[in-house]
């Protein structure tokens, strides 16, 4: 099979969610002419909105080549969300078990079978303080050694108007009405990466490779520079973390300091008080 029906339960889900989108919101797609016509293929997206995987995926279903996402495992359990999810042929992630390697099995099963898996490559939501794509895992990277499918970079903008990540409380800001921006750019070339064992070095500089080309394209949408480094997450939670810690010892030596000079302060006895006094009065006569 070269390509994936878009099937019953997809098109209830374009459905339910197309006609608020196209009310709510404008678009601006680009690169579609980037997306393959046939043959499985990754696309890697940046991740700035709780908002965002609807955006992109109404902008995937209009190119007829509908993604498989990678989603949390337990949002396929019960209810309708997961009468959704296990119909439209989502990908489930058992995160921190030993059954995580079971996503990458089923992403290479679909790409092989001619389907389009998404990935998120940043795992979450950017925590980039300019919402520019932080560094990504090598989960993408490992699939596309594998299958040697084209990846294609999408990135996105404006979903985080209406909905900024992190915000204290998740509502809707719709006006005035927001343009949601999805921009598709053409393959990223890994073919240096292909013929070479997939080491953690390996798939650190493929990933590296995908994630530049999201930016790339983001920075095409935002009309700003690429930042010259991508913001590495796990690094600013050790600063901050080694900060907290050199200010709670800078506080502790502090009070050690504080506490000799206290003791050594010259005590006033009753007689002292006493003599003081008399001194005061007579010096008052």
């Amino acid at each position: 099979m070269s390509r994936r029906r878009i099937g019953f339960w997809y098109r209830l889900a374009a459905v339910i969610c197309k006609p608020p989108l196209l009310v709510l919101f404008k678009r601006d797609w680009q690169g579609m002419e980037h997306i393959p016509a046939d043959g499985g293929f990754i696309t890697a997206v940046n991740h700035n909105s709780y908002l965002d995987p609807l955006s992109y995926a109404h902008y995937q279903y209009n190119t007829g080549r509908v993604p498989r996402f990678l989603a949390k495992a337990g949002l396929f359990k019960s209810g309708f969300v997961g009468l959704m999810m296990r119909g439209t042929g989502q990908i489930p992630v058992y995160r921190e078990t030993t059954d995580a390697a079971t996503a990458f099995r089923a992403a290479v099963d679909a790409i092989d079978k001619g389907e389009c898996v998404a990935f998120y490559p940043e795992g979450t939501l950017t925590r980039d303080p300019d919402l520019w794509p932080m560094q990504g895992k090598t989960g993408a990277a490992r699939v596309a050694l594998l299958t040697k499918a084209p990846v294609i970079p999408v990135a996105q903008w404006g979903a985080n108007d209406a909905m900024p990540p992190y915000a204290k409380e998740k509502k809707l800001r719709l006006l005035p009405r927001k343009t949601l921006r999805v921009k598709a750019g053409p393959p990223v070339d890994l073919s240096a990466y292909y013929d070479r064992e997939p080491t953690a070095e390996v798939l650190r500089a493929a990933t590296d490779v995908i994630m530049a080309a999201i930016s790339e394209q983001l920075a095409g949408l935002r009309g700003e520079p690429v930042p010259a480094e991508p913001y590495d997450w796990r690094k600013a939670i050790a600063r901050e973390r080694r900060a907290a810690r050199e200010a709670a010892k800078a506080a502790t030596a502090a009070a050690a300091a504080a506490e000799p000079a206290a003791a050594t302060e010259p005590a006033v006895g009753p007689q002292q008080a006493r003599s003081t006094q008399q001194a005061q009065e007579d010096e008052s006569k």
